[in-house]
C-alpha cells in the first residue's frame, strides 16, 4: 500500500500514511481534488459528450441491477468535445477510492496535457471512511478480499459494472468504444486483470500497476492458476509495472490466494495468452528499472513488464509516494503504450 506525502503545491494534501492493504481497513487521507459537481447521465444517446458532462471533474450516474453509482468522470478543459476521445478507466487500490487513486496515480495531469477522459469508479464493498468519503475494495472473481473472506453474498458484480461503466460513458459520447483503457493499482490492478480476461472486447489495453494476475490463484495451491479462470477471446496489450521489493503483493508470489503466484508467471501467462514470441527482450531504462517486452503478439498485441529493483506496491512517478520510484513516470507510459493501441 502506498505511503503518501504532501508535496504538490496546486493540490490539497493527502494524508501522511495509507495503511498497509493487508493489515487494515483504515484508512487517512486527504481532502482532494476540485470541487466534484454532479451529472447524471440522461436517457438516450447525446450527438457530443459536452451536451451530457461538463469539463472538468464531474460525477456520472451509472445504473447496475437497480442501483445507481455516482462514477468521478474528468474531461479536460481544452479537451475536443465535439467527438468521442480516447477514455482510460482507472481503478483505485484496495482501500481507497476514486478521488483518492485519481491524484495519486496522476492520471488526471496527463489527461489534461494529451487531451484523452479518465473515468474513476468506487469499489463497492465498504472497508471504512476517509476525509474523502467511503473507501473500500473490490470484488475480483474468486478471491478473498484484503480482509482474508469472500465478498459477501449479494456483494456486487464489478465485471459487469465496469462493463456498465464503460457502456454508460460510450453512450453519452464522450467515449471512443475502439479506444476504451484500463488501469488499476495494487486491489484495483487485480480487477483491470480480471476484467482484461473477461472482456478483452471493450477494452484496447490495459495497464495494471503493483498486481497484474493472468487468472485466478487456486485457492489451495495459490502457486497455481485455476485452469480457464482467464480465457480472454481476443489479444489484450499488456503494460505492467511492480517493484521486486513489493510486501502487499510481492514479485515473487506468496501462498496467500489474495495474491498467489509471481509476477513473471502472470507476465507469461499475458505473452501466451496473447500468442507473442517465447523469448522477451529486457532492456535497462534507468538504473533500478528494466524493460521487459514480449513482441510478435497476435493482432499487434504486446506485454511490458517494468520491473523496479527495490520497488515497493507503489505507483511509480508518483509525486505523493516517497517509496515511489521517480525513475520512470507510469503515467505517463502508460498514455504512450495506449496511444498506439485501438480495439
Amino acid at each position: 500500500m502506498p505511503h503518501l506525502r504532501t508535496g504538490r503545491s496546486r493540490r490539497p494534501v493527502l494524508a501522511a500514511t495509507l495503511l498497509a492493504v493487508v493489515a487494515s481497513s483504515a484508512l487517512a487521507a486527504v481532502p482532494a481534488s476540485a470541487a466534484v459537481a454532479t451529472a447524471a447521465a440522461p436517457a438516450g444517446s447525446p450527438a457530443t459528450c459536452a451536451s451530457a458532462v461538463p469539463a472538468g471533474t464531474s460525477r456520472v450516474d451509472v445504473e447496475l441491477d437497480g442501483t445507481t453509482y455516482p462514477v468521478r468522470v474528468h474531461v479536460p478543459a481544452d479537451a475536443r468535445r465535439d467527438r468521442a476521445l480516447p477514455t482510460v478507466v482507472n481503478l483505485h487500490f484496495s482501500n481507497g477510492n476514486a478521488d483518492i487513486q485519481a491524484d495519486y496515480s496522476g492520471l488526471d495531469d496527463v489527461a489534461d496535457r494529451e487531451g484523452f477522459i479518465t473515468v474513476a469508479p468506487d469499489a463497492a464493498i465498504p472497508t471504512g471512511d476517509s476525509d474523502l468519503g467511503p473507501v473500500g475494495v473490490w470484488n475480483v472473481p474468486g478471491v478473498p478480499t484484503v480482509a482474508g473472506q469472500y465478498p459477501p453474498a449479494g456483494a456486487r458484480d464489478d465485471v459487469a459494472f465496469l462493463t456498465r461503466v464503460i457502456d454508460t460513458v460510450v453512450g453519452l459520447g464522450c467515449a471512443d468504444p475502439h479506444r476504451v483503457y484500463l488501469a488499476g493499482h495494487s486491489g484495483g490492478a487485480r480487477m483491470a486483470s480480471a476484467y482484461a480476461c473477461a472482456h478483452p472486447e471493450k477494452i484496447a489495453a490495459v495497464a495494471p500497476v503493483a498486481g497484474l494476475r493472468s487468472g485466478t490463484p487456486d485457492q489451495d495451491d495459490p502457486s497455481a492458476v485455476v485452469p480457464g479462470s482467464c480465457t480472454p477471446s481476443l489479444p489484450v496489450p499488456v503494460i505492467t509495472f511492480h517493484g521486486d521489493a513489493d510486501t502487499t503483493n510481492p514479485f515473487e508470489g506468496n501462498d496467500d490466494p489474495r495474491w498467489g503466484y509471481p509476477v513473471m508467471q502472470a507476465v507469461t501467462g499475458w505473452a501466451r495468452l496473447d500468442g507473442c514470441a517465447a523469448q522477451p527482450r529486457e532492456t535497462p531504462v534507468p538504473a533500478h528499472v528494466t524493460r521487459v517486452t514480449y513482441a510478435g503478439c497476435d493482432r499487434g498485441a504486446q506485454v511490458q513488464l517494468y520491473r523496479v529493483a527495490g520497488g515497493t506496491n507503489s505507483w511509480p512517478g508518483s509525486d505523493l509516494d516517497p517509496t515511489a520510484t521517480q525513475e520512470v513516470d507510469a503515467a505517463s507510459l502508460i498514455r504512450d503504450f495506449f496511444s498506439h493501441r485501438r480495439r
